[in-house]
């Protein structure tokens, strides 16, 4: 009997499509009217339902559906490629593996108090740009360090691993996550994340107080080591793990770029004097990403950014030079996309490479996310089919008969429940974000709950399963590295999780209550 294997993103986004259109032959089809169509973010006007003749949708739209998925999500498609290309050139220069190796080298002895700094950084990179697949070759870097010092393979594991992951539960900007899921809610990048940054500072403090308190246990007594005290036999030495694991879980070898650009060990990595420019620019594009997406004329009424703008653009010269740019604080994907873009050709400067080499890395750093870009179009699809079908509207009606009666603290509360139990069907974030936010925003306006809530309800909920689902290739060669058994791996962090399942939970219901 053959082993069940899970289908694909691409497998079960497809299914749904198929199953969608079956049920427009069913389902009643209806329309509303709307607001705010002018403002780019239209709202259902309740009570406005009205059956409409169906439109059922056949096997021609069916196949019809991902193009003109494609179609409508063409913005944030080249978002993703873009930010795929500008990190596929950061990661060639080794800036980023350089300026963490510099800081494991710096508090070298010093170990423990690594296991917080670490977990910061490794959540920066989690909550700005969804650090996962990245986070691979640092394994092999830190596990040894971390068992020389007394602890075990869990400790550097988990330095790694929950620091990034709890960054992308506490997804600020994520591109891969809150970005997307803002994109098809309507709202910018940068509303709610106020919210989220409190929720990211509480679950890494959680965080580092737990594998603080596991590290100490295990470095005062090592058979208290959730793998055996004799685990870290196998880890002898660096070059017998880099040996025997030095493989990523997409099949790529474990090495980092040197500061010459030349493939080295990652324990000899060496921060030049360029490596730190890119790093200066890598952080300042993120910067210039956040103060563009947060609204701070429409929700803060600071209008600083409009007068600097206002001012730049009437100087003579440079008002004609700088163009029609937008102020900060009314940026959109393609504003984002146009700063990621810039941001990799000044990289491209710095690091002295010809036409040929930057468009080479640009490309194939493209070329790693057209999955993702895939996955939205196919995702995308299945809105498509819905609106043409007039499911849509139909499924809205349903949600404002049924919801109406709830607090906004119920269904926030409700619908982080469902986008945890969504996960674990979609195993891709960025696929559930365009599946269930065309839905669940609009649900939202009906309860007069704010549509970032929703996006901060999904991108915590994908977060807390990401830490703990089997279908993650990042969790499952992760382990595999630092040979950890998911069974026991599962157990010791699903206290972990219950915490900041409750924590999370309780966050997002005050804050719908007092909004």
């Amino acid at each position: 009997m053959k082993k069940f294997k899970m289908p694909s993103a691409f497998t079960i986004l497809f299914i749904i499509i198929i199953i969608v259109a079956v049920l427009t032959f069913i389902i009643p089809a209806g329309a509303y009217d709307y607001t705010g169509e002018a403002s780019g973010t239209p709202e259902p006007i309740p009570g406005t339902y009205r059956e409409i003749e169906r439109n059922p949708q056949g096997f021609w739209e069916i196949l019809q559906a991902p193009i003109s998925g494609f179609f409508d999500a063409v913005d944030i498609i080249l978002f993703i490629l873009v930010i795929g290309g500008f990190l596929a050139v950061v990661a060639d220069t080794g800036a980023i593996d350089a300026g963490i190796g510099s800081i494991v080298r710096k508090f070298s002895g010093r170990e423990t108090l690594m296991i917080p700094i670490l977990m910061l950084l490794f959540g920066l990179g989690g909550t700005i740009f969804g650090m996962a697949e990245e986070t691979i070759a640092f394994y092999v870097l830190i596990i040894p360090i971390f068992i020389a010092a007394g602890f075990d393979a869990v400790t550097g594991f988990a330095v790694v691993f929950i620091g990034a992951g709890i960054g992308c539960l506490g997804s600020t900007v994520n591109p891969f996550a809150t970005g997307i899921a803002s994109g098809f809610a309507g709202i910018s990048i940068g509303e709610g994340i106020i919210l989220r940054l409190l929720i990211l500072a509480l679950a890494m403090t959680i965080s580092i107080i737990f594998v603080m308190r596991y590290a100490k246990r295990v470095q005062a007594n090592p058979m208290l080591s959730i793998v055996g005290a004799e685990h870290r036999e196998l880890f002898a030495n660096a070059e017998h793990m880099a040996e025997s694991d030095g493989t990523a879980a997409d099949g790529g070898s474990i090495k980092m770029q040197g500061s010459e650009g030349e493939n080295t060990p990652a324990h000899t990595n060496v921060m030049s004097g360029r490596q730190k420019a890119i790093l200066a620019v890598f952080g300042g594009c993120f910067f210039i990403m956040i103060l563009g997406v947060i609204p701070w004329a429409e929700k803060f009424d600071i209008y600083f950014f409009e007068n600097i703008n206002e001012f730049l653009r009437g100087i003579p010269v440079l008002g004609v030079v700088l163009g029609n740019t937008p102020p900060l604080g009314e940026w959109w994907f393609s504003d984002i996309t146009v700063l990621f873009l810039l941001g990799s050709l000044i990289c491209a400067f710095i690091w002295r490479w010809n036409e040929t080499k930057f468009t080479e890395l640009f490309v194939d750093g493209a070329r790693d996310l057209l999955g993702v870009a895939l996955i939205i179009g196919l995702t995308r699809g299945i809105t498509v089919v819905m609106n043409d079908g007039g499911m849509t509207a139909t499924i809205l009606h349903f949600g404002e008969e049924s919801l109406r009666s709830l607090g906004s603290a119920a269904f926030v509360g409700l619908s982080y429940v469902f986008f945890i139990l969504l996960s674990f069907l979609v195993p891709s974030s960025s696929g559930l974000a365009a599946l269930s936010m065309p839905i669940m925003a609009p649900i939202a306006d009906f309860v007069g709950v704010g549509r970032d809530l929703v996006v901060t309800a999904y991108a915590t909920a994908s977060g807390i399963v990401n830490l703990i689902t089997p279908t993650s290739g990042v969790l499952m060669g992760a382990l595999a590295i630092a040979k950890v058994p998911y069974g026991a791996f599962l157990k010791w962090i699903m206290k972990l999780v219950a915490v900041l399942f409750v924590i999370v939970l309780a966050v997002l219901c005050i804050a719908a209550a007092v909004a």
